[in-house]
């Protein structure tokens, strides 16, 4: 900096005492003006500061002494005693009085005798110290295992080897290496193989642990799916369809992959699918995104595949167990979704084959429900165990039947004899009897549901609302201002947010009244079909517009993150109860994500969904009503909706009006419906295996009721079928076959586990 401006009194002659920096005389001050002492930034440092701290500015350097305020900022006099106060001049001379003075011997100094006596403490140290400190890492190692400490941040430990509890910041050993618990939410994770089915753990402190049970109209479901993990599906894994065209759902894929001999075959193949698509890490995240509930879809082949079916046979199942383990380890409950059945219950790609519907429709249809029947139970008897109960609440024992096709009392029979079987021969009734049970609108909405099946125990209705399949233009921009009542500053989403809260809120709440609990199974990010094989792999999409701006997401600004978060946020709101479509979307041939918004972790990660899935609650109140609320709605509902008290069994009514089996199907004609095939209830039972587990622990049996001796349904020896999976239009038989079968149950032995 440049030096202030000098007052005359203060310029400095040459009789000025410069090594001092004092001037020759002081004047008296002249008004208006500074002497060089009341200069107070000039002022020279102390004596004893060091040479680096006494340079001059760099505004000085090489000024003449005459230019500066002080010469102390000039170059400076060499000190005839650098030392403080003249120091170094006394030290001198008490080193030549010691020097000259008479010598005592050593050793009758206290000097010497100091030093023995610290040489003594440093050589019983080193004989003593490594003693004690072998001893006190062999406890800890006793007290905490390898990695683990009693601190809530790194988890409670056992002598496992490792921690077998922790909350946020604690360090989990996963198969991929440590990771570390990311939850701000308050979860605990538990993992004890001392005892592997406990209980506990609980996702966040608004959620209940597992072993307490969930309150449906009190606590509100914030989940999400595991699509495409044991279902495959083109648009969630495109890489595996990418390699294979000629695929367009899982029959042809595995075909596809079963025909290449480079492949390493079809269970190489899967295998390998289903040990990385979805991780533990994946389990982490979940947990730590705010949510508390997975929708776990499963196809019928994890139990077993008839002659001709090209899945891969029951592999899948412990990788099915593992996702139980890891559900249980970080108190995410399950719903479990069958999501394939044979002879496909839609058509749809996702229900293992694209093309016809055979279940409850057409020649097969009665036969190919008779099996799905075996495969309800079998899942059922599995969930039901005690050690299975509490972590698996919700069982869909069909995913999307289309009703439409199928007919709504035809498949009415179909669930009112599942529900017979589960309730009377499998669980009992009542809360904590098994799951609850969810069937799917059939695409029909909630209102052709109303009263339907009333007095069942604990039935659930399940619906997937989609603004991407409606039909409609959808070209409505989301990257503007928000529309609605109480909009907050600066948001976007244009009409999006409230056509959300405008479709769907009223029929979800209402619902909860007219039916009883109702839930949205599925539900994603899209306004249109814009994506990736979203409408399969050789369709594209029904949008009249340019899907680009839907797909590279890697271009979206933030008004556009942010209009699909609000859009999102109301959608939550809306529907309350809910299961995102889906977790995770593979990257497809190109490296990419190429359906984006149908993935919660994608989102989650860039800004286009809610950090914290709460802040949904009064999104619609501010945008439809006008009204500031952060109140969860709760409801109320009859007994048997929930099964406390115990219910009655299925009202007789029901039964009678919805007879098993059906009077005709879709498909058939009414005089040759008595001679539908059908199975006979005398094959093995494939039962599914449960997990190894710690020696000494109880591990159960995968069969809940000892007491359920039935047979499963197989075909009749000597009668020939129609292929089961391709027989609309097939001219039914004109007689009955009949015949016998040995009944035995098969029981499995347990698969190698996974970990």
């Amino acid at each position: 900096m440049a030096p202030p401006d000098r007052p005359d009194s203060a310029v400095m002659t040459e009789d000025s005492d410069a090594a001092y920096g004092t001037p020759a005389q002081s004047p008296l001050p002249t008004p208006g003006l500074r002497t060089p002492r009341e200069s107070q930034p000039f002022l020279a440092p102390a004596a004893h500061t060091t040479a680096l701290e006494t340079q001059p500015s760099m505004s000085f350097v090489g000024a003449t002494p005459t230019a500066t305020p002080r010469d102390s900022y000039g170059p400076r006099a060499a000190l005839a005693d650098p030392t403080p106060n003249g120091s170094n001049a006394a030290l001198a001379s008490e080193k030549a009085a010691v020097v000259g003075s008479a010598r005592r011997p050593v050793w009758k100094r206290p000097l010497f005798w100091m030093i023995a006596s610290l040489a003594l403490v440093v050589v019983v140290l080193a004989i003593v110290l490594p003693v004690v400190l072998v001893g006190k890492k062999s406890d800890d190692e006793n007290e905490s295992g390898d990695g683990g400490s009693g601190s809530s941040s790194s988890g409670s430990s056992s002598d496992h080897g490792g921690a077998t509890s922790g909350g946020n910041g604690s360090e989990i050993t996963t198969a991929n290496g440590k990771v570390l618990y990311n939850n701000p939410f308050g979860g605990i994770w538990i993992d004890d193989p001392k005892d592997p089915f406990n209980a506990n753990a609980y996702p966040n402190s608004w959620t209940p642990p597992l072993n307490t049970s969930w309150t449906w109209g009190k606590e509100r479901v914030y989940g999400v799916n595991l699509g495409g993990w044991f279902v495959l599906e083109p648009y969630i894994v495109p890489s595996l369809f990418q390699k294979y065209p000629e695929a367009v759902d899982e029959w042809t894929l595995s075909q596809a992959i079963a025909n290449d001999t480079s492949s390493g075959g079809l269970q190489a193949v899967l295998e390998d699918h289903y040990n990385t698509f979805i991780t533990e890490e994946d389990f982490i995240q979940i947990a730590g995104a705010g949510l508390n509930w997975i929708r776990l879809p499963v196809p019928y082949w994890a139990i077993e595949t008839w002659e001709g079916e090209p899945f891969l046979e029951r592999v899948c199942w412990k990788y099915i167990l593992r996702a139980f383990d890891w559900a249980r380890k970080y108190g995410l409950r399950i719903y479990l979704d069958l999501h394939t059945v044979p002879g496909s219950q839609n058509g749809y790609n996702h229900s293992g084959k694209l093309g016809q519907i055979n279940f409850m429709k057409g020649v097969m249809g009665l036969a190919n429900a008779q099996r799905t029947l075996s495969y309800i139970r079998i899942i059922t008897e599995f969930i039901s165990q005690e050690e299975y109960r509490d972590l698996i609440p919700l069982f869909g024992i069909v995913n999307e039947v289309f009703v439409g096709q199928v007919g709504q009392d035809i498949i009415t029979s179909f669930y009112v004899e599942a529900m017979e079987m589960i309730r009377n021969n499998v669980t009992g009734y009542g809360a904590g009897n098994g799951p609850f049970i969810t069937i799917h609108d059939g695409f029909l909405g909630t209102n052709a549901w109303k009263n339907w099946m009333n007095g069942t125990d604990r039935l659930v209705l399940d619906m997937h609302p989609y603004f991407a399949f409606d039909g409609q233009p959808n070209t409505e921009p989301v990257a503007v201002p928000e529309q609605g009542m109480l909009v907050a500053d600066g948001a976007s989403g244009g009409v999006w947010p409230q056509q959300a809260c405008s479709a769907w809120r009223d029929n979800f709440n209402v619902s909860q009244t007219d039916f009883g609990v109702t839930i949205a199974g599925e539900f994603s990010n899209a306004i249109n079909d814009c994506g990736l094989f979203i409408n399969g792999v050789s369709n594209g999409a029904s949008y009249s517009g340019d899907c680009t701006p839907f797909i590279e997401w890697e271009n979206w600004n933030q008004t556009m993150k942010d209009g699909f978060r609000e859009f999102m946020l109301a959608t939550m709101d809306a529907i309350e109860n809910w299961y995102f479509w889906t977790w995770k979307i593979g990257n497809s041939s190109a490296g990419t994500v190429q359906a984006p918004l149908w993935s919660y972790q994608l989102g989650l990660e860039n800004g286009w969904m809610p950090t914290d899935p709460r802040d949904s609650v009064g999104k619609c109140a501010s945008l439809v009503d006008g009204a500031s609320t952060t109140v969860v709605e709760t409801y109320t509902y009859q007994a048997s909706q929930t099964g406390n008290p115990t219910p009655a069994p299925i009202p007789a009514t029901l039964t009678q009006s919805y007879p098993w089996p059906p009077t005709t199907l879709s498909g058939v004609d009414a005089a040759a419906f008595a001679f539908e095939p059908t199975y006979t209830p005398t094959g093995t039972v494939s039962t599914l295996p449960m997990p190894s587990v710690t020696k000494g622990v109880s591990e159960g049996s995968g069969w809940a009721n000892a007491q359920d001796q039935q047979g499963a349904f197989t075909a009749v020896a000597g009668c020939s079928y129609p292929n089961a999976w391709d027989s609309n239009g097939v001219i039914a038989p004109t007689a009955l076959c009949t015949g016998s079968a040995a009944a035995q149950r098969r029981w499995m032995p347990a698969p190698t586990p996974v970990k």
